[in-house]
């Protein structure tokens, strides 16, 4: 995939990859027991129930996609990953900037520039040190 990668496609694989994580089944540890017992609902019980309706768990592909897009977040810095996270993950913008102190125009230009690093790194190419945040941003369009 040289050259074809956007920040538009990286974002979709950042969201992507945050829904496969929200719609995996909880870790719990080892052993982990209830010590209820499992209540079983007969007819009576389910009359005036609502089904209950079950997202499906993702694909094998799905979890690949989503293990690759967690590991592009560690070619940008960590504040800049977190913000991409938390907003692959729906966190309002003033929730984020609380986080990090900083203001919400702040926060999305590091957005930005961190999607345009990983676009620039997927596309085979390195990201000048020496350049402006504008730069590499002007050049992922």
């Amino acid at each position: 995939m040289a050259d074809d990668w956007t920040r538009a496609m990286v974002a979709d694989r950042l969201d992507l990859a945050a829904d496969v994580m929200r719609s995996l089944p909880p870790v719990r540890p080892q052993g982990y027991v209830s010590a209820w017992p499992e209540y079983v609902h007969g007819f009576a019980d389910q009359v005036e129930q609502e089904p209950k309706m079950r997202r499906p768990l993702p694909s094998p592909r799905m979890i690949t996609q989503a293990d690759e897009a967690m590991v592009w977040l560690r070619w940008v810095d960590k504040d800049i990953g977190q913000i991409l996270w938390a907003r692959a993950n729906r966190k309002p913008w003033k929730r984020i900037t609380w986080h990090h102190g900083i203001s919400r125009a702040t926060a999305h230009r590091r957005f930005e520039y961190g999607l345009a690093v990983i676009v620039w790194k997927l596309n085979g190419r390195r990201v000048p040190r020496k350049r402006s945040m504008e730069y590499v941003l002007q050049r992922t369009a």
